[in-house]
């Protein structure tokens, strides 16, 4: 990777001046000007600052150092790395503390890294290659033989689930190919996207919030999100707590996954 230039791509694709990269790095246009030019070779401190001022992934700093010429900073343990153990255990509690409502845990491809029981409410019918540790959740809502043909509002759902995809282009062409075309004319309703979803127990209207580890300086941990669905109505929240009964006493009150 050519540093100047990958330096220069990331601050113009985040909107800034060489003058607003300086202030917030704490040096001079003249320098920066100098760096991005290939004129002035930046210490390892420098592209640091540079990197953190730009707010990069921790992926993306580690990836700019060895441009630089320099060790990455940031480690990028394995899940099952005795390091993380500490966030294993939270996982599983923030898991097993969502129910009875649906939650998972997904890596930076948005593949399977783990999940209470009440995810079974909303992955039912769906074919077993599609589930399970290690499978990707974006394929999953929207492939043919997952959830997309209980999913009521597909066109709108699959356009909330395309936009996380920019950083992977194979995937996001693969499951483009899966939606229909979105009316231009649809809007959303109310507040947020909802999931609107066919169950055993009746239509689920959900909606998604999705947490990360902010102040995380692992690459692995940085790079995991957890995504927990909300009922919006009082009917949801009651299918959802009628199902959690069954669910746990099939599981044994397990949240499965692979951590």
């Amino acid at each position: 990777m050519d540093f100047p230039r990958a330096l220069r791509e990331r601050r113009t694709g985040r909107r800034l001046s060489q003058l607003d990269l300086a202030l917030r790095a704490g040096t001079t246009q003249r320098h920066l000007s100098f760096i991005e030019s290939g004129r002035s070779a930046p210490g390892r401190n420098m592209v640091v600052r540079l990197a953190e001022s730009l707010e990069l992934p921790l992926r993306e700093r580690n990836e700019l150092l060895l441009a630089a010429g320099y060790a990455p900073a940031y480690p990028e343990s394995a899940l099952d790395d005795p390091v993380l153990a500490p966030v294993r255990t939270a996982i599983d509690h923030i898991l097993r503390g969502h129910l009875p409502y649906p939650a998972l845990v997904v890596d930076r491809r948005g593949d399977l890294v783990a999940a209470n029981t009440a995810l079974d409410v909303i992955t039912e019918g769906a074919a077993p290659e599609l589930l399970g540790p290690g499978t990707n959740v974006y394929r999953l809502a929207l492939h043919p033989d997952g959830l997309a043909p209980r999913i009521h509002n597909l066109a709108e759902w699959a356009r909330h689930i395309l936009a996380r995809l920019g950083h992977l282009e194979e995937l996001h062409a693969e499951l483009s190919s899966y939606v229909p075309e979105l009316d231009p004319s649809a809007g959303q309703l109310g507040f947020a996207v909802p999931l609107r979803l066919r169950s055993s127990y009746g239509e689920l209207r959900l909606m998604t919030t999705v947490t990360t580890f902010a102040t995380a300086v692992d690459v692995t941990l940085a790079e995991l999100k957890l995504e927990a669905f909300l009922p919006t109505d009082p009917a949801t929240a009651e299918a959802l707590s009628t199902a959690a009964g069954p669910l746990a006493s099939a599981a044994g009150g397990q949240a499965p996954g692979n951590m």
